[in-house]
């Protein structure tokens, strides 16, 4: 027997106090196992033996795939009583098996009910029968004839079926609810349930199902496990939920077809984990789904919430078997990745960058094309933030068919400019044939200090922020001279943490970089450099890209050493930006914020450190609300951005204390 799970964390964590329940997560199997055609001990025992497998490996839910006790293709033996007889008495080993096992199981069967024949999925858990589902739309495809044998639920009149003296739930309009854990609802549609014009599952999502199971018998055919794959993709998408799959193997018959054994699981339009097909042994996906993710991405959708559900449906309640004992349980199985907002794929990566690049450049276009302006002035420090700003709106001009010359780009060395990045902004500048204007500072910040009283010899917020404000005003005033506004350069991680000055960088005309967090950034200028330059420009990129972040406001060290790095001061931007994503896209508490950072980042940082910078980036995020509040206007560009007009509507004078005390007891737990 083999497993074929999603993507798990290696990291050996030392963080140890939060089960997945209590983090919203519970893991979950699509399970193809072995199987012989109308052989029902056979396949209750092959069933038991992959809901240990699953259990094992620490699942708590497990979908088989359709008719699974029997097998798919009996065909006429479908009308033999002793095959049904045999059937239905398996559920209850089965079912006694989920209480022994903890792991709620759905499997399928054909079940005499009041005369017909129904192809049905039964839930199972706490070792009894909670519930049973017949099936609704039939196939008669070449490949399939069901309405041969069975018979759809639209005709079905009993609301509960007798199994071996007990009175079971039976209908299309149950709804499993975990009483332990709300969020957990399951809902079921079998196979063709969720080929039809209006699956099932759409309305049960209205009416609170957050994860379904379908057990089917799809068989294979060319390229159809491409459209497969994408059916589950989109429908959870649509309902915003889960979606396990579990498709019948090729130990069903081959008479006239093959089934494949395509097991996958789904959340909100992404594949978490999917079995390989052709393999006559057991295939199990194994995902932990995010219920926590998926009751926030209702929340926020309001086409969501404004829809109701059409039916009327029985709540039937369990209980979740619990996870807190096992040791396993923090290797998370899930894709998750460092820098959420960079696609590890370079093709897509690729692709995302001049989706982006398009946008921000775009926005600047109309913007140019509304005022009129035909000039515009943004500093270039020879930085990653800078940089890219200038790119954006040097394909903005050409866009708009206005002259390079028309951009004035002005570099105003200060007390920490290095010669490095100096160089690079006036040779970038020059290359691109835009207006370069070199306005050094240090005077007029001297002078500032002696207007206000400050010792210039005293390295504080002041010391810095005079020299930022000097900056805006050089930009902004002969932005006046020309007839034209300044462009923004600050990006999505800046306001995040308010690593700005207020009315100083954090000030423009019209801000491009306002959407672009800082791990992804860098990629921008890299992609610019491989797909939109070349020859000296490129290398000029290259070495922006690979210059260490920095507002360079301190004094210089001996041999132009800089004395100021930003992540020193205030942490990892791609700490910050993982922090960031899962905070405001998801809406993610610290405990579990820092549960998924150590999944990616144990190896390379310790718990406290996380924590650290996890602390630093709460406190920051509060307290600099009032920037954000003030922005000017930008382009967003994914699902994250921190405009007041838009996505993020916060008060500044938010309080931050629930936050800090589930930290702080997150360092007494460390």
């Amino acid at each position: 027997m083999s497993m074929i799970s999603g993507m798990a964390s290696n990291t050996d964590n030392n963080f140890r106090s939060s089960s997945l329940s209590t983090l919203g997560l519970i893991r979950a199997a699509a399970v193809t196992p072995d199987l012989r055609v109308a052989d029902v001990a056979f396949n209750t025992h092959a069933t038991i033996k992959a809901m240990e497998l699953a259990s094992a490996q620490g699942c708590v839910l497990a979908v088989f795939p359709e008719l699974g006790i029997t097998a798919y293709t009996c065909a006429d033996l479908f009308y033999q009583a002793l095959l049904l007889g045999e059937a239905r008495a398996a559920l209850s080993a089965i079912a006694d098996a989920t209480s022994r096992l903890g792991i709620v199981t759905e499997v399928g069967l054909p079940l005499q009910v009041d005369g017909r024949l129904y192809n049905c999925a039964a839930v199972l858990g706490n070792g009894r029968i909670l519930g049973v589902i017949p099936k609704t739309y039939l196939p008669t495809t070449y490949e399939y004839y069901e309405e041969r044998w069975f018979t759809s639920s639209i005709h079905a009149a009993a609301k509960t079926i007798d199994v071996d003296g007990m009175q079971v739930p039976f209908g299309t309009d149950l709804l499993f609810v975990a009483g332990n854990m709300p969020d957990c609802v399951i809902g079921v549609e079998i196979c063709e349930d969720l080929w039809s014009a209006n699956p099932p599952s759409g309305d049960m999502a209205l009416a609170g199902a957050m994860i379904f199971l379908n057990p089917s018998a799809s068989v294979e055919l060319l390229g159809k496990a491409d459209y497969r794959r994408e059916l589950v993709k989109q429908q959870s998408a649509r309902c915003l939920a889960a979606y396990l799959y579990a498709g019948a193997g090729p130990n069903e018959s081959t008479t006239d077809t093959v089934c494949g054994g395509h097991s996958l699981i789904a959340e909100n339009g992404t594949i978490l984990a999917e079995t390989e097909r052709f393999r006559f042994s057991t295939e199990i996906a194994i995902a932990d789904i995010d219920l926590q993710r998926l009751t926030h991405e209702r929340l926020v959708n309001s086409s969501f919430s404004a829809a109701s559900a059409s039916h009327t449906y029985r709540a039937i309640s369990f209980t979740l078997p619990k996870t807190e004992a096992k040791t396993f349980e923090h290797k998370l199985i899930r894709p998750l990745s460092k820098m959420p907002f960079v696609p590890s794929d370079p093709a897509q990566r690729a692709k995302h960058c001049r989706e982006i690049f398009s946008i921000q450049s775009t926005g600047l276009s109309k913007r140019l094309r509304h005022t009129g302006v035909k000039q515009v002035t943004l500093g270039i420090s020879g930085g990653l933030d800078s940089t890219l700003a200038l790119l954006v709106t040097i394909r903005a001009f050409d866009t708009v068919g206005l002259p390079h010359s028309g951009i004035v780009a002005v570099t105003m060395p200060g007390f920490g400019t290095t010669t490095r990045t100096r160089t690079n902004a006036e040779r970038l500048a020059e290359l691109l044939g835009v207006t370069l204007r070199c306005i050094p500072i240090n005077d007029a910040v001297q002078q500032h200090f002696k207007d206000i009283g400050h010792d210039e010899n005293v390295h504080d917020i002041a010391y810095e922020n005079t020299q930022a404000r000097e900056r805006t005003q050089i930009l902004m005033d002969i932005a006046n001279q020309i007839d034209g506004f300044t462009v923004g350069t600050g990006d999505l991680s800046e306001l995040a943490l308010g690593w700005a000055t207020f009315n100083g960088d954090h000030m423009s005309m019209y801000h491009v970089n306002a959407g672009v967090p800082k791990t992804l950034v860098r990629y921008l200028i890299e992609w610019t450099a491989d797909s939109e330059y070349s020859g000296e420009v490129s290398d000029v990129l290259r070495d922006i890209s690979a210059t260490p972040i920095s507002p360079e406001l301190l004094p210089l060290g001996d041999g132009d050493k800089l004395q100021q790095e930003t992540e020193t001061t205030i942490g990892p931007y791609v700490l910050h930006d993982f922090f960031l994503f899962q905070v405001v896209r998801y809406g993610y508490p610290p405990r579990k914020v820092f549960f998924l950072a150590q999944q990616v980042f144990g190896d390379t940082y310790p718990p406290d450190v996380i924590l650290n910078w996890l602390r630093v980036f709460y406190q920051r995020f509060f307290s600099q609300q009032f920037k954000r509040s003030a922005m000017p206007d930008g382009p967003k560009v994914g699902t994250v951005a921190l405009s007041p007009r838009g996505d993020w509507r916060m008060p500044s004078d938010a309080n931050s204390t629930l936050w800090r005390a589930e930290i702080d007891h997150l360092t007494e737990e460390v």
